[in-house]
């Protein structure tokens, strides 16, 4: 199992980006899915999850309004579409299965909010 996120990037307060996961192997459409962040000195936290079938069951409050998360299983890929980005939103962000298993995490991609 390997976890590839990108489309994190530099962006000014106000701004937005689309993050984009995607998952090796043929089972991915059968995984409820998640996205988690972590900033410097802090654990990894839920940032939104969503079902097989496109449910969304998680979004962390912090991101209400301004995040939506989405999957297209028949391209094994998820995305996290982030708007009104803030300086708080700085993060290495990631994937995972929902609730994280055992596998490895992904490399992660890099949003930070500045201006």
């Amino acid at each position: 199992v390997q976890f590839v996120e990108s489309g994190g990037g530099l962006v000014q307060p106000g701004g937005s980006l689309t993050l984009s996961c995607s998952l090796s192997g043929k089972y991915f459409q059968f995984f409820d899915m998640g996205w988690y962040r972590q900033a410097p000195g802090k654990e990894h936290e839920l940032v939104a999850s969503i079902t097989s079938a496109s449910r969304i069951t998680n979004l962390n409050d912090s991101v209400k309004g301004r995040f939506t998360i989405s999957r297209e299983n028949a391209k094994n890929t998820m995305y996290l579409a982030m708007t009104n980005l803030k300086p708080e939103d700085t993060a290495v962000y990631y994937c995972h299965f929902h609730p994280p298993s055992g596998d490895p995490w992904g490399q992660g991609t890099q949003v930070t909010v500045s201006s």
